[in-house]
């Protein structure tokens, strides 16, 4: 449980985004989700079996591991975007005081708020919306508005982004669909048995060690539609990432297809550069197609 110091970083950090927070209530219906790949190691674990065995949802300042950019650490991107978002309230927490980042699912997409960040989540309880705050676009883009759950106006910006004409030249330069997201951050800790409603599975993940490690974790196991993308499709989007992705998808495809699971098991072996990899996912992410019935 939080201890008073603890406390009082969060109450001044939730206090500091309340202050410039604009709009009504958020609907208590919608929930916050934490994107992520269950299959990355950290520690000599994959995520999945560090959350089944610490019961404890951890922040980048803890594993040093991401789906983003790698810059948590003191005076890194992520610090400086912290001390501006909540006022200096964490320039001198400990890595485990840090807020977790998310994103607020106000689309009730199957795949999560943010699927460009892991193709698995957790989807919190409501009772965190309390102790979370919003912004868009998301913090690395020096966002001006913020929300938190008593007041959050974020929506309507983020859907008219969402719904804007995109190219892939103009995603890859501006940002696109997979970017169209409210970012969360909850401020806390984010305990297994306590916050967490579900752990939503990608189906390329049935009978793996994942869904075994997601069930000792926590006792509702859900699915997405999942994403699969041919390598056909996958050649059709050289201007998105780059052209890495494209030599290297057709190298790790199964039968000519790619889902979450075969660019785990690429990221797992050490044998290909993670930044291509996190590129692929980004492809697979935007342009594949929901597995589940194919």
């Amino acid at each position: 449980m939080p201890t008073e110091q603890t406390d009082r970083r969060i109450r001044a950090a939730l206090d500091h985004v309340a202050a410039i927070s604009r709009g009504g209530p958020l609907d208590r219906t919608l929930r916050v989700t934490l994107n992520f790949h269950p299959d990355r190691l950290v520690g000599g674990r994959t995520v999945i079996e560090a959350l089944a065995d610490e019961q404890v949802y951890r922040s980048q300042f803890e594993t040093k591991i991401s789906n983003g950019g790698l810059t948590a650490f003191p005076g890194g991107d992520r610090w400086r975007w912290e001390q501006r978002s909540f006022g200096g309230a964490y320039d001198d927490a400990p890595p485990e005081l840090r807020p977790r980042y998310g994103a607020l699912n106000h689309r009730r997409a199957d795949v999560g708020g943010a699927v460009r960040f892991g193709s698995c989540h957790l989807r919190l309880a409501e009772s965190v919306l309390d102790r979370t705050t919003f912004c868009f676009p998301d913090s690395a883009l020096d966002p001006t508005g913020y929300g938190t759950a008593a007041r959050c106006d974020l929506a309507a910006a983020a859907d008219a982004f969402h719904a804007r004409p995109h190219t892939d030249r103009s995603e890859s330069s501006e940002g696109g669909l997979l970017d169209s997201y409210l970012e969360a951050h909850v401020h806390g800790p984010v305990l297994l048995d306590r916050d967490v409603e579900a752990i939503v599975l990608d189906p390329s993940f049935r009978g793996t060690e994942v869904e075994h490690a997601a069930r000792l974790a926590h006792p509702v196991i859900e699915w997405t539609g999942g994403r699969i993308l041919t390598v056909e499709e996958l050649l059709r989007h050289p201007a998105f990432r780059g052209p890495e992705p494209l030599v290297l998808g057709p190298a790790i495809a199964d039968h000519d297809q790619l889902t979450a699971r075969e660019i785990g098991n690429a990221a797992r072996s050490g044998a290909y550069e993670p930044q291509d990899l996190k590129k692929l996912w980004h492809l697979v992410a935007r342009f594949g197609l929901p597995t589940e019935g194919r």
